[in-house]
């Protein structure tokens, strides 16, 4: 049995496979490309390594894709035919890939907090939680994850830059900026290459408005992301949204053609339809149109994406980009399978998915192709019952945002300034900014006014 880098007991013979695995750990946390060729190497030279079939599957299932399932239950196989002789650490790693797998989320976070209990210092564990506590939209928790393992976490431990940003992005989704801003650049000094860290301090500036703070941090940082993977192009579309707020439409149009959804870029090519890809092009193409640019047919090519993706709910945040992209395309036969599709999973009722999927995903999906039709009146009656549930589909309050903005589009053009009013001074409380200054709100802000 060796130690990995923070101490934690690995069940293997090879310290070839514990180093490759330690190597896996931080790339991983750090988003980088090679990530799955530290794990390929592991299992190359360990191939009964419980821990790397434990992260092959982990990894497969982080990018939120239905066809990777068999794969990774073949992991879970591989990983369980060596329990008998590993910790009880590990044997809890397999459970919360299982549990995980089978999409009770609830039941693989907690596998990871009796993980970080006993072991403060397992960073995958950590990471993990961190990453599910967030697409399950639950801020709150992950920020208490991360405080529960604080005291383990010192200036010299390996990866502490990691512990740092994971900590800046919780404060900041929980409104606590000073700190996550504190944190974030720590971790960016201690290690550059540390994109969570920088990608927390953009999403500061963003809920700021510090607009050219934002691109200046992110020009700054960009000659550190040349083995990042796709995380590249959110860091890209942070950075498009503050030209978007400032309202250089260009800059906005270059960025998402070069940078954001680039065919010709290998990362593209090698997942064309991974899903935090899908919501970066799809949510600002429809800021966009907002805005009064012409997309042209740029929403093509990701309702092909959709199309192909019907009855796949790993990622409920997701799914109302999918279908903003069918109702941009003017598929409506597609879109209706698409619903169907999600109707489907709900009614299955299996995980902890299926509950989100059907009460929040559904009517999120509803009212995101009713906004294209022009149904302004279906829209508001299909969200406004969702203010209070939307966290539920994950993601950032930043990302979250364009469904503040369809609401509060469809309530202006119905009529309704009185949820107008009532959403703005909602956004008032949220953020430090005043919404008649944010290119989403503007026009909303100036009907409320008016009446």
């Amino acid at each position: 049995m060796i130690a990995d880098r923070r101490g934690l007991a690995l069940t293997t013979a090879s310290a070839a496979a514990a180093r490759h695995y330690d190597a896996a750990v931080s790339h991983y946390v750090k988003y980088r490309i090679s990530t799955g060729q530290w794990v390929r190497q592991m299992l190359d030279a360990d191939p009964d390594f419980v821990m790397g079939h434990c992260f092959k599957g982990y990894l497969a299932l982080t990018g939120y894709n239905a066809a990777t399932l068999p794969r990774v239950a073949d992991s879970i196989v591989a990983a369980t035919a060596g329990l008998a002789r590993v910790t009880p650490r590990e044997r809890l790693h397999v459970a919360a890939l299982a549990a995980w797998h089978r999409g009770a989320v609830d039941e693989a976070l907690a596998a990871w907090e009796r993980i970080l209990a006993d072991h403060p210092g397992d960073l995958m564990a950590l990471r993990l939680a961190h990453f599910n506590y967030f697409w399950a939209g639950q801020a709150p928790p992950m920020r208490e994850s991360v405080a529960r393992v604080a005291p383990a976490w010192r200036p010299d431990t390996p990866d502490i830059e990691a512990f740092l940003a994971m900590r800046a992005f919780a404060s900041e989704e929980c409104g606590e900026y000073a700190a996550a801003e504190r944190d974030a650049r720590r971790a960016v000094e201690i290690d550059p290459t540390e994109v969570w860290g920088t990608h927390a301090l953009a999403h500061v500036m963003e809920m700021q408005g510090r607009h050219r703070d934002g691109i200046a941090w992110l020009a700054a940082q960009e000659p550190n992301w040349a083995d990042t993977n796709n995380m590249v192009h959110h860091l890209w579309w942070h950075w498009a949204l503050f030209h978007l707020e400032l309202g250089e439409i260009d800059a906005v149009l270059a960025l998402y053609d070069e940078k954001i959804r680039n065919p010709a870029s290998p990362l593209y090519q090698a997942q064309p339809d991974l899903y935090i890809d899908v919501q970066n092009a799809a949510s600002l193409l429809w800021r966009l149109e907002r805005a009064g640019a012409a997309v042209g047919d740029r929403w093509t090519e990701l309702a092909e994406k959709a199309a192909r993706r019907i009855g796949d709910c790993q990622s409920p945040f997701t799914l109302p980009h999918f279908m903003m992209a069918l109702a941009a395309r003017g598929d409506a036969a597609t879109a209706a399978r698409f619903l169907d599709g999600l109707r489907a999973y709900a009614a299955a009722g299996k995980g902890s998915l299926a509950p989100v999927v059907g009460a929040v995903a559904v009517p999120a999906c509803e009212a995101a192709a009713a906004h294209r039709r022009g149904e302004h009146t279906r829209v508001v009656a299909l969200l406004v019952p969702l203010r209070g549930e939307l966290w539920r589909l994950g993601g950032s309050h930043a990302q979250r945002d364009f469904l503040t903005q369809m609401l509060v589009d469809a309530a202006a053009k119905s009529g309704r300034a009185d949820i107008v009013r009532d959403v703005l001074a909602d956004e008032a409380k949220a953020r430090p900014v005043d919404p008649a200054r944010r290119a989403g709100y503007a026009a909303a802000a100036r009907l409320a006014m008016a009446n």
